[in-house]
């Protein structure tokens, strides 16, 4: 049953991703770490990674590397659509390197854990 329903979750948390990046966010609580932005950002495209390696896997029956390769290179090149779109489509919003960076880095360490996930099933079976 998850499994059916995995692109159907993997969908609406792009599209809210897609749009709580592109609002204006009023009354956000400080939560007192200079750079919880960026774990915020390193999170949000951990989970993205591993939603979309899923749906691949599942849904577009993709063999496990192929689906951890594609599953990074489409959250890479969604967060770096968002920081331009937030730069040149947003008031409220600009464009940071470091929101990219970390994007990234949530993305590629998610197809590490991916990778060596897949590895240690593949020997277990």
């Amino acid at each position: 049953m998850l499994k059916k329903l995995t692109p159907i979750i993997t969908i609406i948390y792009s599209l809210t991703l897609a749009a709580v990046s592109l609002i204006k966010l009023n009354n956000v609580p400080d939560i007192g770490v200079s750079f919880g932005d960026k774990i915020f950002h390193f999170l949000a495209y951990f989970v993205l990674t591993t939603l979309w390696f899923y749906t691949f896997l599942y849904a577009f029956k993709f063999k496990s590397k192929k689906a951890i390769f594609s599953a990074a290179i489409l959250s890479i090149l969604f967060g770096i659509i968002i920081e331009v779109l937030q730069d040149s489509i947003t008031v409220s919003r600009s464009l940071d390197v470091y929101d990219a960076v970390a994007n990234t880095i949530g993305a590629l360490l998610s197809s590490v854990v991916l990778w060596f996930k897949s590895n240690l099933s593949v020997k277990n079976a």
